[in-house]
Parts: C-alpha cells; sequence; structure tokens
C-alpha cells in the first residue's frame, strides 16, 4: 500500500506542512446480499368504463351506467358539449365522478366520427 500523505493546516502563517499519517485500521466491508426477485403479479384487468349523462336544463339522466358506445350515441343527439354534463363511475371511489370539460372534449369528438 502506498503513502498517505495529510495535509496539517494547523500552522500559522503562510505555510503547511505534509505529515505522514499512518494507515487506519481496514473495517471490514458489509455488501448487503442481493434482494430476491419479487414474484410477478399480473394487474387485474379494468372493468370497461361506464357514463352517466345528464341534461343540463333539466337534470334528467339521458343515459345511466352506459357504455362508451352508447354515450357517444347519446351525444349525438346532443346540440351543445355545454347541454350536458357527463359523469364517469369509478369503482375505487364507488361513486360517479363529473369530467373535466377537456375529459367531455375528448367523448365528444368520438361524437364525429
Amino acid at each position: 500500500m502506498g503513502k498517505v500523505w495529510v495535509l496539517d493546516t494547523e500552522t500559522k502563517g503562510t505555510g503547511a506542512n505534509m505529515v505522514r499519517k499512518p494507515p487506519a485500521a481496514a473495517e471490514p466491508l458489509h455488501v448487503p446480499p442481493k434482494p430476491r426477485p419479487r414474484p410477478a403479479q399480473e394487474p387485474e384487468p379494468a372493468p370497461p368504463r361506464r357514463f352517466k349523462v345528464v341534461d343540463v336544463m333539466t337534470r334528467e339522466a339521458l343515459a345511466e351506467d352506459a357504455s362508451t358506445r352508447d354515450t357517444v350515441d347519446v351525444l349525438k343527439g346532443v346540440r351543445s358539449i355545454v347541454d350536458v354534463n357527463l359523469y364517469v363511475w369509478e369503482p375505487t371511489r364507488d361513486d360517479w365522478r363529473m369530467l373535466t370539460l377537456d375529459e367531455k372534449r375528448t367523448v365528444w369528438t368520438f361524437r364525429d366520427a
């Protein structure tokens, strides 16, 4: 092993002395074991989206628990995107969530396709 030199900065003034330091006692190196691979769990397939379409003026449900295709078919009979509220069923919350305007626009684009 080579010599270990340490710069001694405890001197006052402009000079510094080089001091040879004996090697420190080597500590045993700890290498953690490799992690065991976890078994791959396949995610459950997501259930198909369910939608609810509600007329804004009358608060009448135009479609409830409808598939995406049925929702798009209902939207074909609607004059404007702001005439209805669209909701999607969230199984994790066990509740209907109103779609944002951007999400509504995305569904609306399928109406004209």
